[in-house]
């Protein structure tokens, strides 16, 4: 470990899988990190798992006024956000997403709301606070990194037909680079990560369904199946470092090779 993160604090959407696979890492090189999801039982566990300078907090991420409060507690905590990581949203499956011509407008709105909505609502009052800070050492205020899909550009025709989640997820990658674009100069920067299939509770449907992981296997040869939540560690912690400092607006896909294959 690097300390490359030591005083810096992270505020992470999302307590299971990809998000707490980061959050410790980044606990582990020096990172002060607030949890913010709807879990409170999952974001009090990874605190207590990542000890030190942790804290957490249940929210909505839907609602401005739990997103406003996340802010000011993480702020309270800690005295700054110099970095966000959003990767809490949802598969709205259960709420009626699917195929176009069989998805219902409740499906739609779930998928829109919970990852859109919610990434939105976090960059917004992450933003506004760090307009506040002074630049750092290098020269910047603060980096946003938003939890895409490889759907949103390479979506297959059978078992991830959801076209709701597809369209959030492309929704996030034009959201996030005009972001970047008006806050360059702001010293902000904004980029996207989007993976293929990741073995978190989300996928747990893929994942117990042998057909649709044959098919995985296939689609994503570096991993032979699911990629595993720290795989996506190095990217992320890249990402939301000043090693990346020329990075913004970019999509960087972590994906095993689905879009090769």
């Amino acid at each position: 470990m690097t300390g490359r993160f030591a005083d810096r604090v992270c505020l992470i959407t999302g307590s299971t899988g990809i998000a707490a696979s980061t959050a410790v890492a980044l606990a582990e090189e020096g990172g002060k990190v607030f949890i913010a999801s709807q879990t409170a039982d999952h974001a009090r566990a990874l605190a207590e798992r990542m000890g030190g300078e942790s804290a957490w907090q249940a929210a909505d991420l839907t609602s401005e006024a739990d997103v406003e409060s996340v802010v000011n507690a993480c702020i309270g905590q800690f005295g700054r956000i110099d970095c966000v990581y959003n990767v809490a949203g949802i598969s709205a499956r259960r709420f009626g997403d699917g195929a176009l011509h069989e998805m219902t407008l409740d499906g739609w709105r779930a998928a829109m709301d919970a990852n859109v909505t919610s990434q939105f609502l976090v960059c917004r009052a992450t933003v506004r606070q760090m307009l506040l800070h002074e630049p750092g050492a290098s020269g910047q205020r603060g980096v946003i990194l938003n939890m895409g899909s490889v759907i949103a550009r390479h979506p297959v025709a059978r078992h991830f037909e959801t076209h709701g989640y597809a369209a959030s997820k492309g929704a996030i990658e034009s959201l996030s680079r005009s972001i970047a674009v008006y806050y360059a100069e702001h010293g902000i920067r904004v980029n996207v990560i989007a993976p293929g299939l990741v073995a978190t509770p989300m996928s747990e449907r893929a994942q117990g369904n042998d057909e649709i992981m044959d098919f995985v296997a296939r689609k994503q040869p570096l991993a032979e199946g699911a990629i595993q939540p720290n795989e996506l560690v190095g990217a992320a912690l890249y990402l939301l470092s000043d090693d990346s400092r020329m990075v913004s607006g970019q999509v960087v896909t972590v994906d095993g090779g689905w879009t090769l294959s």
